[in-house]
C-alpha cells in the first residue's frame, strides 16, 4: 500500500463560489487515496515586509509551518492581468522568507488554473511556474492544467458536470500522486 502525502492546497481566489476552489475540491474528491489534502488559506496574511522578521506575524508563522509540515503543494489559481493574483503572490514570498529558510524548496508540486475564460488562465499557470522554479520547487509537468470555460464545468454544488472533464481532473490527480511519491522514496 502506498504511503499516504500530506497536499497543501493554495486556492489563489477568495471569492464565494470559486471556481477554482471547486476545481480544488474535484481533484481532492477524484484523487487516489495515497493523497490527502488540506487547503491552507492565504486571504488572511499580511503583506509581506522584511522587517516584521524580527517579530513575524502570528499568521505567517503559522502558514510557514503548516506549509513545512506538507509532503507537497497544489496551486490552484486564477489569472489576473496575465499572472497571479496578488495575495497567492504574497504566499509564496512569505513562505519563501526569512532567506535561506524557505518552505517550498524541493516540496514536489502541481498547478491548475482555472477561468471562466476560453484559455484557462494559460499566462497565470506559466507566471506561478517561473516563480516556482527559483523556489527550487520540482512541478509535475504533464498533464499541464488549464480549466477554461469553467462556469459550464461545475453546478451550483461544485460538482463536476462532464464526464470528460471528470476523467482529466482524475488523470491529472493521478498524475501528482505518482509525482509526489517518486520525490517520497
Amino acid at each position: 500500500m502506498a504511503e499516504t502525502s500530506k497536499i497543501a492546497t493554495l486556492v489563489g481566489s477568495l471569492r464565494r463560489g470559486s471556481l477554482n476552489r471547486m476545481a480544488a475540491r474535484a481533484i481532492e474528491r477524484l484523487a487516489p487515496p495515497s493523497l490527502r489534502f488540506e487547503e491552507i488559506g492565504i486571504g488572511d496574511l499580511p503583506a509581506y515586509n522584511q522587517d516584521r522578521e524580527e517579530d513575524p506575524p502570528g499568521a505567517w508563522t503559522e502558514f510557514r509551518d503548516r506549509v513545512r509540515g506538507a509532503d507537497a503543494v497544489l496551486f490552484v489559481t486564477p489569472e489576473y492581468n496575465r499572472s497571479v493574483p496578488g495575495l497567492l503572490k504574497n504566499a509564496i514570498d512569505v513562505g519563501s522568507r526569512p532567506y535561506g529558510r524557505s518552505v517550498w524548496s524541493r516540496k514536489p508540486a502541481a498547478v491548475v488554473s482555472v477561468s471562466p475564460g476560453g484559455i484557462g488562465g494559460f499566462g497565470a499557470n506559466h507566471h506561478l511556474r517561473q516563480s516556482l522554479v527559483f523556489l527550487d520547487m520540482p512541478v509535475l509537468q504533464q498533464p499541464e492544467a488549464y480549466i477554461g470555460n469553467a462556469a459550464a464545468i461545475f453546478d451550483e454544488a461544485g460538482a463536476v458536470k462532464s464526464e470528460e472533464t471528470e476523467k482529466f481532473l482524475r488523470a491529472f490527480a493521478e498524475a501528482f500522486a505518482a509525482w509526489v511519491a517518486i520525490f517520497r522514496s
